[in-house]
């Protein structure tokens, strides 16, 4: 499907007026074109007009990367309550507290209803949608003449609709000019992308939701399902076969505490204690031999790596005996199927990488990859991190491809109807980098979506300090209450999760489909139709001409996934998305002409023929030297600080689920720190009251929480509050650029009257 290549003509105000006229008029006129109706499986598709009064339909639920379906109760085809959807082949019926809260987290007073323009007197003001996009257009063009294309950036998010990821991808990369886009994907997942694509070839989690139902070994790396995704761990709850489970987590986890294993290992040293592991795993003989010659790549080189990590010799750093650590190389190797997954623990590290690829070899070296019950498995974090993966136009090229490849270049081209001089010839400048650009003068003009940096992004203080450096910038959110939005020189409202059209892409690799069932406030417009105003506004309107409807995008991204390993070309649209309760990539034309018209089945898992998409079909076994903590703690900072999800109830920065009455009387609204009762007692600090922490960035109280699910020498603080972010150390993972929130060094203290009334 080709688009018009770009002319010089349609810049005119006329044409540009009719167009906004146009998105304006879509956007309060009728709202999803296709509902399905219970009971089925999932339901007859009905057009809008032809609905009940009252009636359901299904729909992917837009928090966590889990992807369960809820079922939305619509009243004269609005969405007026919600439950979980019984028949989705995710959640089963299941969904946790933020699931439910999901459609009141819309209804909230600082919802952004008008564009916002910062004036003269320093303050935001209401503004039309006319006067915002040509402000939008000649403020950013303005810099982009004085300093160059890429001194405007982007930063996006794995939170929007992945056509909407497509169109903003393009729009930037192959019209404005705009080199450098990353995504707040950089937090949560690029170690794992990065891990898989090294290793397996592509960035390709190779697993489906049943395998936790079929694994009868379950190993769990810094992570803990039981409060980050709770639906996959009632999932594991499921399985019948009474699994060992192993987890690997400094802090004794609510997932530690369900476990039959816990190693409490030391923060930071799951390298080489997964090299332990790997190490007695092939001197106990449980290597599948037969395997790693038929479907691997460097093997010697792994057991000569690993032969330095023996039980006895990582016992100090790892705080592991080597007792343990022979009983858990035993139980992975003599398992029917053992599955390992990890999530942030690892990826936020800075040495995550290679920690990611000393799980994935340990699967391939027992053969524990392509059947039930197996995998080495990365959990996702957001909703939509997979499709800013593939789709975001950021790390890759649009699909997967690559930037650097001359025939991926045409091939885009040609499928876009450009010259492929138009794409860059590599990617993007991670997240980082583009911070850092901002105060090396390079970056000047910043467009934010969907994110908030001055909140997440690591030691925020500084972080907030560039952006008010910038010339101009321009935040498109839900809220006008996010820290970023509160700086930012313009703000564009955004409609949000069930106000919109598309798709998301979940943890097991499932499309399934989002839809509008209720008009967004005031004059916020889906993030779709921004992107296409302003394309329109920029002067690209023929270029997008085709890009007219989210499906329309997305037929766009089956033609440019053929041949791909994530090819998608066999699925017959949304429609077919929506009866199956989502498909899982890959499915070509040529799978669903071998199923002989029947819809793909439900759990389908990567590998099983044993080829992995490299140069040679073999996955790559990866190893390196294990590197040293950047700050380790001292005598001025001698607690080592970790941070993660503190409840299940809250997410993130708390943009949506603060907006919630239900969700926040499940979680305490000051930030807490929990810290060993030893530990206290030396400190003279009591429970619940309030204490100071330091580290050589930044300061914020909390109030003490003694527990001992934190080792000594060890606080925990949930990354939820906005204070958190100012201790954090700005480090990095050197393959992924993944900042490492995990580990830095702090002090505590008991607070003072004035420091508890300034937190």
């Amino acid at each position: 499907m080709k688009s018009t290549p770009l002319p010089s003509s349609r810049t005119g105000s006329q044409v540009r007026a009719s167009v906004l006229r146009e998105i304006l008029q879509r956007r309060d006129g009728q709202m999803t074109r296709q509902l399905l109706l219970h009971p089925g499986k999932h339901g007859l598709g009905m057009t809008h007009e032809s609905l009940a009064a009252d009636t359901t339909t299904t729909m992917v639920c837009g928090y966590c990367s889990t992807g369960c379906g809820l079922r939305i109760h619509l009243r004269d085809g609005e969405a007026v309550g919600l439950t979980p959807e019984t028949n989705y082949p995710v959640n089963m019926g299941m969904a946790c507290p933020k699931g439910w809260e999901a459609l009141r987290v819309l209804e909230s007073p600082d919802r952004a209803t008008t564009p916002l323009i910062r004036r003269a007197d320093g303050e935001l003001h209401p503004a039309t949608w006319e006067e915002s996009l040509t402000r939008f257009t000649h403020e950013f063009k303005k810099i982009q003449q004085a300093y160059g294309n890429e001194s405007v950036a982007v930063l996006s998010t794995g939170q929007i609709a992945t056509e909407e990821m497509a169109l903003l991808g393009a729009l930037t990369k192959f019209g404005m000019g705009i080199k450098h886009l990353d995504s707040n994907t950089r937090q949560c997942m690029a170690t794992a992308a990065t891990a898989y694509k090294q290793s397996f070839g592509f960035d390709a989690p190779p697993y489906t939701y049943d395998d936790f139902e079929q694994s009868d070994c379950i190993v769990f790396i810094g992570a803990n399902p039981c409060i980050a995704h709770p639906i996959m761990w009632e999932r594991l709850l499921r399985n019948p076969n009474h699994p060992e489970v192993i987890v690997l987590d400094p802090r004794r986890t609510e997932t530690a505490m369900a476990a039959t294993q816990h190693l409490p290992l030391k923060p930071k040293s799951d390298l080489v204690l997964l090299y332990a592991i790997t190490s007695e795993i092939i001197s106990q003989g449980y290597v599948d031999y037969s395997f790693v010659q038929q479907h691997t790549n460097h093997f010697d080189e792994l057991v000569r790596h690993v032969a330095h990590f023996t039980p006895e010799s990582v016992a100090e750093t790892s705080g592991i005996s080597p007792d343990v650590i022979r009983h858990v190389a035993k139980t992975i190797g003599s398992a029917r199927a053992a599955s390992l997954w990890w999530t942030m623990g690892i990826n936020q590290s800075y040495e995550g990488t290679r920690a990611a690829q000393a799980i994935i070899n340990i699967a391939l070296i027992t053969g524990n990859i392509g059947r039930p019950g197996t995998g080495a498995n990365s959990i996702t974090g957001q909703c939509n991190a997979m499709g800013s993966r593939l789709w975001g136009n950021a790390t890759n090229l649009f699909g997967h491809h690559q930037f650097e490849s001359e025939d991926d270049r045409r091939k885009i081209a040609d499928l876009f109807g450009i010259e492929p001089a138009r794409i860059p010839t590599e990617p993007s400048w991670p997240y980082d980098r583009i911070i850092e650009g901002i105060r090396s003068g390079e970056v000047r003009g910043l467009w934010v979506i969907a994110t908030n940096p001055s909140h997440s992004w690591i030691d925020h203080q500084e972080t907030r300090e560039l952006l008010g450096k910038l010339d101009f910038l321009v935040v498109q959110d839900m809220y006008t209450s996010t820290e970023t939005a509160r700086q930012a020189h313009m703000v564009l409202p955004a409609a949000g999760w069930g106000e919109k059209e598309g798709t998301l892409i979940n943890s097991e690799r499932r499309y399934s489909v989002l839809k509008r069932l209720r008009r967004a406030p005031g004059q916020a417009l889906a993030d779709f139709q921004i992107f296409r105003a302003i394309a329109e506004y920029w002067g690209l309107g023929e270029m997008f001409s085709s890009w007219d409807s989210p499906e329309a995008v997305f037929r766009i991204m089956q033609q440019a996934s053929r041949g791909q390993f994530c090819d998608i070309t066999g699925i017959d649209g949304y429609g077919q998305l929506d009866r199956c309760g989502g498909i899982q990539w890959p499915w070509s034309e040529a799978d669903a002409q071998a199923a002989s018209g029947c819809d793909p089945q439900q759990q389908r898992r990567l590998f099983s023929d044993g080829y992995f998409p490299t140069s040679n079909g073999r996955a790559n076994l990866m190893v390196d030297s294990p590197t040293r903590v950047p700050e380790p703690a001292c005598a001025d900072y001698p607690f080592v600080l970790l941070t993660g999800r503190g409840t299940v109830s809250q997410w993130h920065t708390q943009t949506r689920t603060s907006k919630s009455a239900v969700l926040n009387k499940l979680y305490p609204s000051e930030a807490y720190i929990e810290i060993h009762p030893q530990d206290a007692m030396d400190l003279g600090i009591q429970h619940n009251e309030h204490v100071l922490v330091q580290s050589r960035r930044g300061s914020m109280t909390a109030r003490a929480c003694l527990t001992p699910t934190v080792s000594r020498g060890q606080v925990f603080l949930p990354m939820h509050y906005d204070t958190v972010n100012r201790l954090t150390l700005s480090h990095f993972d050197p393959h992924s650029r993944q900042p490492s929130y995990k580990d830095c060094a702090v002090r505590v203290e008991r607070a003072t009257r004035t420091h508890s009334r300034s937190k």
